[in-house]
């Protein structure tokens, strides 16, 4: 792991931030780095007949999650203040993620590979990986690598891998449960099972021995694996 005293992890989604980077940014935090998860955007009341008061409410008790999660995991967390409906163009968005970067002297960044099913998690890797190369290209040693998430798995190889402390795999699934939606309690996608099962998946893959989590190098950018 290399070093980073400020780290963001960028996800489409509220959880997606979470999923992708919870495991390095608990690590990180835990050495004294300033750990952010940022969300793009928020999610909406799945209820057509869902009243403004029922939408303002769900709004509330998803922020309050992702303050919980994040505090879990030892750092804090952003709303770009993006909605689905509405999100901004490609330029606009890298620009807006540049300048924070930037003003937050952000060292390494990890969001969605762009193999995905989910259109805002392809928006949100175009965006981050054209504001890192820009950055770059004037200078800036920001990194950039890809986290995995069950959604973001065409083309997506772990070239990274990081063991995990029974704790440290018990402190990121505490972070994630304050999800209603990690819970089971939105959809029947089974979370729990699924990323418990994908870490002793690396873990056999990578020949380690203790919980394992994967990432993927961001190749058009990076000149060289660290």
């Amino acid at each position: 792991m290399g070093v980073a005293k400020r780290v963001v992890s960028v996800g489409a989604h509220s959880l997606d931030a979470e999923l992708m980077g919870g495991p390095l940014i608990l690590k990180y935090a835990k050495a004294g780095s300033h750990c952010t998860l940022v969300h793009v955007t928020q999610g909406r009341l799945e209820d057509s007949h869902a009243t403004e008061e029922a939408k303002t409410a769900y709004l509330k008790a998803l922020l309050d999650q992702n303050q919980r999660a994040a505090r879990v995991l030892g750092g804090d967390t952003i709303w770009l203040g993006y909605v689905s409906s509405n999100m901004p163009s490609l330029e606009e968005f890298a620009a807006k993620l540049a300048g924070y970067f930037a003003e937050e002297k952000v060292e390494l960044v990890i969001t969605h590979w762009r193999g995905s099913m989910h259109p805002r998690h392809i928006n949100t890797h175009d965006a981050v990986t054209l504001a890192v190369k820009n950055l770059r290209k004037g200078g800036n040693p920001i990194r950039l690598i890809y986290g995995e998430t069950f959604e973001d798995l065409q083309g997506f190889i772990p070239q990274a891998y990081f063991s995990l402390t029974d704790e440290e795999a018990d402190q990121w699934f505490k972070a994630l449960k304050e999800y209603q939606v990690f819970r089971g309690e939105i959809n029947d996608f089974p979370y729990i099972p699924y990323y418990t099962v994908n870490m002793k998946v690396r873990e056999i893959e990578s020949g380690n021995t203790m919980k394992t989590v994967g990432y993927m190098y961001a190749s058009q950018i990076e000149d060289r694996l660290w």
